[in-house]
Parts: C-alpha cells; sequence; structure tokens
C-alpha cells in the first residue's frame, strides 16, 4: 500500500531513528555525541527533534554512527512506508 507522508512526518521519522542510534551507541547527551562527531550541538538537537536538515548532514550523521544508508534506513523505515513527499 503506498501512502502520502508529509516533510514533517519524514522529518520526524529521521529524527526519532538519529535519537535511537545516539543512545544505542551509550550517549546518553546528544551534546557530547555531537561533539565528540563534529557536528554543531545546537543543530544536532534541532535534527533529533525532526527539524530540516541538508543531505550532506544527513551523511556526516549516518558515518558518525558507522553505518551504511541501508543500515540507518533498515529500522523505523519499512516497505509499508515507502514515501511520497507532499
Amino acid at each position: 500500500m503506498n501512502k502520502d507522508f508529509s516533510k514533517e512526518e519524514v522529518l520526524k521519522k529521521l529524527g526519532d531513528r538519529i535519537k535511537s542510534l545516539r543512545i544505542k551507541k551509550g550517549y546518553s547527551s546528544y551534546e557530547y555525541f555531537a561533539y565528540e562527531h563534529n557536528i554543531s550541538r545546537a543543530q544536532f538537537g534541532r535534527y533529533e527533534r525532526g527539524e530540516d536538515l541538508r543531505f550532506s548532514t544527513l551523511t556526516k550523521i549516518v558515518q558518525a554512527f558507522d553505518m551504511t544508508f541501508e543500515e540507518f534506513f533498515a529500522e523505523g523505515f519499512s516497505d509499508e512506508d515507502t514515501q511520497t513527499l507532499k
């Protein structure tokens, strides 16, 4: 089934995934994770809250988690959630 998602819903899913992975890596503080990976702490906090981010920034975050894009999108995004932005 094809379902349309708004940009805000997609960004919320990205933010949830980023936060989940940070916690799994053992970082209780997003600020410490961002600092250790040379990502703006203020910006990283916004990304976790589901605010807009650039693709280049997403790439940097995925690399900071030592993952591929396939691994990053393996959870929290399913085939049933094939997204077409409104």
